[in-house]
């Protein structure tokens, strides 16, 4: 059952990925209106994971001791 739902989630992000390529280059008025809306989802989950994201991220940002070359 797990990889019938991960098939068909691979299966729309690969669908919406061409509509968005295929919107690119001028397709028709719905791969504009799929693109639009794949790409509105894409910045949700970047919105969304952005807040989680950092926790690990490292060596970011001033002050972070990692070794730069000080002097």
């Amino acid at each position: 059952m797990i990889l019938f739902v991960l098939t068909a989630v691979l299966v729309l992000v690969v669908g919406g990925c061409v509509c968005v390529a295929w919107a690119a280059r001028g397709g028709p008025r719905w791969t504009r209106g799929v693109a639009a809306v794949v790409l509105l989802g894409g910045e949700l989950v970047r919105a969304g994971g952005g807040r989680g994201g950092k926790r690990g991220s490292g060596g970011e940002g001033p002050g972070d001791g990692g070794g730069g070359s000080d002097g």
